[in-house]
């Protein structure tokens, strides 16, 4: 029993697998560095089978007509990548938001996700993203986007028009409108709580401020932070949305 393959069905395949590894080098959790290169290959190969029957049958084969089309898959995955890692990141860059007008910048914690250091809550609210995006199955939505772009954007073809400024422009603010609107509440509620520890000093100026303020705003913070939950998997969800319909408008299927 022997098993053939045709040229162009392989080289169909292996730039479908192009496009994929280089949205996943991009897009959290999968662009973790604590997620191997071998599995990201492995799962970039067993996505480019899923999306194989809907392939064109002819590709061209020729050196030229290789490296345009491999390098045009880089920069489909890479752009759809970028985008939907910008807007799922919305839930950290509020974490980072509250770190800041909270006082717990000035410490670091340790992300096991990127290998890297990272403000408290940034860090602590880009794993609960990552649980709740697995738990809810969110994930295989993103995939299933990205490989619904094989349909709208398929090999051999080039991006259109969809791709000039306005959809990067459109998810980075929908990016900053989310992060601000998730963290807005609790900066308010600090900023207030600032103010009357100001003024504060100023009508018992013997009261030590400073002891103080720390622990009352550390508690108010984490409280909060406790209130706040219910939020994050609807703004999750919104997050999934928006992803998706980018990487729809990236295609040019909306």
């Amino acid at each position: 029993m022997s098993l053939t393959v045709q040229g162009d069905q392989l080289v169909a395949f292996l730039l479908a697998s192009i496009r994929i590894i280089s949205w996943l080098v991009v897009v959290p959790p999968f662009a973790a560095r604590a997620v191997p290169i071998t599995a990201k290959v492995v799962l970039a190969v067993g996505l480019s089978l899923a999306v194989a029957p809907g392939m064109p049958s002819e590709v061209p084969l020729g050196t030229g007509a290789l490296i345009v089309n491999g390098l045009t898959q880089v920069v489909i995955g890479l752009g759809m990548g970028f985008v939907t890692a910008m807007l799922l990141g919305a839930l950290a860059a509020a974490g980072s938001l509250i770190d800041v007008f909270g006082g717990f910048s000035l410490a670091q914690g340790f992300d096991p996700l990127g290998m890297n250091s990272n403000t408290v809550f940034g860090n602590f609210h880009q794993m609960i993203a990552t649980a709740l995006l697995f738990v809810s199955g969110a994930h295989l939505l993103v995939i299933g986007g990205l490989l619904k772009t094989f349909e709208f954007l398929p090999l051999g073809t080039s991006p259109g028009a969809a791709w000039g400024p306005d959809v990067f422009i459109t998810a980075f603010s929908m990016f900053l409108v989310t992060a601000v609107q998730i963290a807005l509440p609790m900066i308010a509620v600090l900023f207030v709580a600032d103010l009357g520890l100001a003024l504060l000093t100023k009508v018992a100026p013997q009261l030590n401020a400073m002891a103080v303020m720390f622990p009352a705003k550390i508690g108010l913070t984490l409280m909060l932070l406790g209130l706040s939950f219910p939020v994050l998997p609807q703004a999750l969800d919104r997050m999934v949305e928006l992803s998706l319909r980018a990487m729809s408008a990236l295609s040019g299927a909306g």
